[in-house]
């Protein structure tokens, strides 16, 4: 399942969104990840489904591979689905008494809840996967660090927090597969994962945690050196090899968000 992380990969090629400008791309994507949670009618998340769709076919990373990324989120997908079936408060569906006279009941909006966030859940992933499937670490470290550049008015480091969160991200997939390989290797030594109760099953995780932080520090620890070795000393003075520059894709790409935007919200409110 770790190894099916998606965030945090990138895929090269040349598509419409892999030649887009890395800052452009992030500004994007958080205009449409806020638009998600600002939509809450069936008909806008159909436009934003095949928009989405078009983002996929965009940039040309299989549809396998996207769908493959959303794996690991089922646990979550799942748990937030029930949890908005059977608490969401409205008119009764269906009910049954069970235990101690508690009744189970469902209502029509917990069903429309439901549904609402199982889309919403999947859209984000999928969203969020194609802005780091199609960005370079390097370009998300530029582009992030070019849209906190004002902040350092206020003496924010702009440079080191850009250059944190992309390393975060980058060692999503590299922990993830870490993480599987140490299942394995503990399961292969006799280590069960599976049965027991909850308390049993998180004190068999001990042998999975102790190993992972251990691996963590030491690829932080290998990471610094690395970086001292190269006489890295932060954003002061660094130049770049590649400069970001906007094009015709990033002007393209923001009128098209912006197009969507308003017809989801047009949609939202006046439907």
């Amino acid at each position: 399942m770790f190894k099916d992380i998606t965030i945090g990969q990138y895929i090269d090629g040349s598509s419409f969104l892999h030649r887009m400008n890395a800052s452009m791309k992030i500004i994007l994507t958080f205009v449409i990840i806020v638009m998600l949670f600002v939509i809450s009618h069936i008909v806008p998340y159909v436009l934003f489904i095949a928009f989405s769709v078009f983002l996929v076919f965009l940039s040309k990373v299989p549809p396998l591979y996207i769908l493959k990324g959303l794996r690991p989120m089922i646990f979550i997908i799942v748990f937030t689905v029930i949890l908005n079936l059977f608490l969401t408060p409205g008119e009764t569906l269906w009910q049954q008494k069970i235990l101690f006279g508690w009744t189970v009941k469902i209502t029509y909006e917990g069903v429309r809840m439901s549904i609402l966030m199982f889309l919403r859940l999947t859209l984000l992933v999928t969203v969020t996967s194609l802005l780091t499937l199609t960005t370079s670490p390097i370009m998300l470290t530029d582009g992030i660090e070019k849209i906190l550049k004002p902040l350092e008015v206020i003496k924010v480091p702009a440079h080191e927090i850009a250059m944190m969160m992309s390393i975060a991200i980058r060692f999503i997939p590299t922990l993830a597969e870490e993480t599987e390989k140490i299942i394995k290797a503990q399961t292969a030594r006799g280590a069960d994962f599976e049965s027991g109760n909850i308390i049993m099953r998180a004190k068999a995780m001990i042998p999975i945690l102790v190993p992972l932080f251990v691996s963590a520090f030491r690829r932080a620890d290998e990471l610094a050196t690395a970086m001292d070795a190269r006489c890295y000393h932060g954003g002061k003075n660094r130049t770049r090899m590649k400069q970001m520059k906007m094009c015709a894709n990033d002007y393209i790409a923001a009128g098209m968000t912006v197009l969507l935007s308003a017809v989801l919200l047009l949609t939202q409110y006046l439907i």
